[in-house]
């Protein structure tokens, strides 16, 4: 059995990624420091899939943690590395933050395959690194054009470290998925997406909005050049995101790399504004929601959306679940929570 390190592996999209590795034969281990993520997640992960995957609890720029857990646990044969901060907001007002939990973890990491022969890494990047593209939808070929905020500088100083380390090391392999923005819950309801605080994503927002913890939710501009003035993005369902890092993970396994780092962009190739999701959700749930437009938020792009060819025909991947199905199954999701919370 293949033995999988996934960082953040109790976090949203690690989650879901653990219990596809899981169903497909892998054996887990999560290194996660619950900064934004909950112990209780590997009970939703152990209900899914009947197992309990190994949990080491530390943050990942721990070096004397990090050396005792791969001296302890030998035999891995990738890392999926999702652990990272990731509010573009925050960001902007915790510069340093995002550069030591981003950047530094990841050279750190890097060292430490190096030391204990770990050979493969995927890595958690994101479609911030485009900035602002100047055509759409964006290729794999697209420009880094310069970020909108410190998480963005964060992913694209990742992948250039990545690129320089794959160029110096042979013997490492690299894949970087370049995400665009994951909704929606696993179908079982036991995991989904938890932000500890005031969520910085916009699901998490509209299902706390209609489920009435929050009193509006805030539509961040209206007068962006865009289908209604909202921004838009490009939105994949969680599942069709964690099936997509087993598939990179077992490229890398079965030696099917065309050279030792690649780069992809996982999303639906659909572009969809703020206001979009926002009808989506009240048709599909049968809600109405209580929303705000307000001023601009610092450090977002006016919209941005993926060409997804690459991916589908290198991959053979493709993102399958709808938009209904995402608004669907986060609406189940903030459901449970609430029942869960009633029961307490």
């Amino acid at each position: 059995m293949k033995k999988i390190l996934v960082t953040g592996g109790t976090g949203y999209i690690g989650s879901h990624t653990v219990v596809e590795l899981i169903n497909e034969g892998f054996e887990v281990l999560i290194i996660d420091d619950l900064s934004n993520s909950q112990r209780d997640v590997l009970d939703g992960i152990e209900k899914i899939t009947g197992v309990r995957p190994a949990f080491f609890d530390f943050d990942l720029c721990d070096q004397q943690k990090l050396d005792q857990f791969f001296q302890t646990n030998p035999g891995i044969n990738g890392i999926i590395h999702f652990a990272a901060s990731k509010a573009v907001g925050e960001s902007v007002l915790k510069p340093l933050l995002y550069y030591r939990n981003n950047v530094s973890a990841l050279v750190l990491l890097l060292e430490k395959m190096k030391q204990y022969s770990v050979a493969e890494i995927v890595f958690s990047s994101s479609c911030t690194v485009y900035g602002q593209p100047d055509k759409l939808p964006v290729t794999e070929q697209s420009p880094f054009k310069p970020a909108e905020s410190p998480y963005g500088n964060t992913k694209q100083i990742g992948e250039e470290i990545l690129r320089d380390t794959c160029k110096a090391e042979k013997d490492i392999h690299a894949i970087a998925l370049r995400y665009f923005n994951p909704v929606g819950a696993h179908p079982s309801a036991l995991i989904g997406e938890l932000p500890l605080g005031v969520p910085a994503n916009l699901i998490p927002f509209i299902t706390q909005t209609a489920a009435g913890i929050r009193s509006e939710l805030k539509v961040f501009g209206n007068d962006y050049n865009t289908v209604d003035g909202s921004a838009v993005r490009d939105y994949i369902h969680i599942n069709d995101l964690a099936r997509a890092h087993v598939v990179a993970v077992k490229r890398m396994l079965n030696k099917q790399q065309k050279g030792n780092y690649e780069y992809f962009n996982i999303g639906t190739g659909k572009g969809l504004s703020v206001l979009e999701i926002i009808k989506a959700f009240e048709r599909v749930n049968n809600l109405k929601l209580n929303y705000k437009i307000v001023e601009r938020r610092a450090g977002d792009v006016e919209q941005v959306y993926a060409d997804t060819t690459f991916a589908n025909q290198e991959l053979g991947w493709k993102a399958t679940e709808t938009i209904d199905e995402m608004m669907r199954s986060a609406w189940t999701w903030q459901q449970y929570l609430m029942s869960r919370e009633s029961k307490k």
